[in-house]
C-alpha cells in the first residue's frame, strides 16, 4: 500500500495491466523545470542562483537580496504549477522515446507535488500529447511504486531526477531498474556520485534503449 492515501486511491483506479512497469517523474524528466523556473521567478521578483541541489536558499528577492524561507518557496512552487502550461515544456527526446517504450510497457507518471495540482498537470501532460496516467504523491515514492506493481513478479524500471527518490524505490521494490536521468546535467555536480546499482543516464536517446533492455522489451 502507498504511504499517502490518496495516492493508493489513484493507483486502485488504474486498469489492470500485467505488462512490463515503466515509472517516470515528471519534472525535469518528462518536463523541462530547472530550465523555465529562473524565468518564473524573474516575472514575480525573485532570482535563483544553485549553489547546492535545492531551491530552499538559493532564491533570493530581486530587489533586496533576502533569501526567502521555505513557506515562500513553497508558495512560489504552488503558483508555478498553477501556471505549468505557461512555462514547462517537454524535455528533449522524451515524445519518442516513450512511444517507443509505450509499445510494450506500461508507463505511469508519479509525480511529487500537492494532489491539488494533479488537474492543471493532467490538462498540460494531455495537451502535449503525454497521455499516460498521472499520479501524484505528498510522500515517499517506493511504496507507491510497489503497489503499482502488484503481486506479479513482471520487471520495474523508474527513472527520477531525484536521488532520494530512486533510493525510496530499491528499498520497496529490490529488483526495480532504476535510472538517474536530469533534464540539465550541470546539476549533477551537486550530487554524490550514483550508486552502483542505479545507472546514471545523459538523456532520452541514451536512457530509452537502457530502459527497453532492462524491460525485455
Amino acid at each position: 500500500m502507498s504511504d499517502d492515501p490518496e495516492t493508493a486511491r489513484q493507483i486502485e483506479e488504474l486498469a489492470h495491466d500485467d505488462r512490463p512497469l515503466l515509472v517516470l517523474d515528471v519534472d525535469d524528466v518528462v518536463l523541462e523545470f530547472v530550465r523555465p523556473f529562473p524565468h518564473f521567478l524573474k516575472t514575480r521578483g525573485f532570482g535563483l542562483t544553485l549553489a547546492s541541489f535545492r531551491l530552499t536558499g538559493n532564491i533570493s528577492e530581486t530587489a533586496t537580496g533576502r533569501l526567502i524561507e521555505q513557506p515562500e518557496v513553497t508558495a512560489l512552487l504552488g503558483e508555478f504549477f498553477d501556471t505549468q502550461a505557461e512555462w514547462q515544456s517537454i524535455t528533449e527526446g522524451a515524445t519518442d522515446a516513450l512511444k517507443m517504450l509505450g509499445k510494450g510497457a506500461e508507463i505511469v507518471m508519479l509525480t511529487a507535488m500537492p494532489h491539488k495540482h494533479r488537474a492543471v498537470r493532467r490538462a498540460h501532460l494531455d495537451a502535449l500529447g503525454l497521455n499516460y496516467p498521472l499520479l501524484t504523491t505528498e510522500m515517499a515514492k517506493g511504496p507507491a511504486i510497489a503497489k503499482l506493481r502488484g503481486l506479479k513478479a513482471r520487471p520495474v524500471a523508474f527513472v527520477d531526477d531525484q536521488p532520494s527518490n530512486l533510493i525510496s524505490a530499491r528499498n520497496c521494490v529490490a529488483d526495480a531498474h532504476l535510472f538517474h536521468l536530469m533534464a540539465d546535467n550541470s546539476l549533477r555536480a551537486f550530487l554524490p556520485p550514483t550508486p552502483p546499482d542505479i545507472f546514471s543516464v545523459e538523456d532520452w536517446r541514451e536512457a530509452a534503449p537502457k530502459i527497453a533492455d532492462a524491460l525485455g522489451l
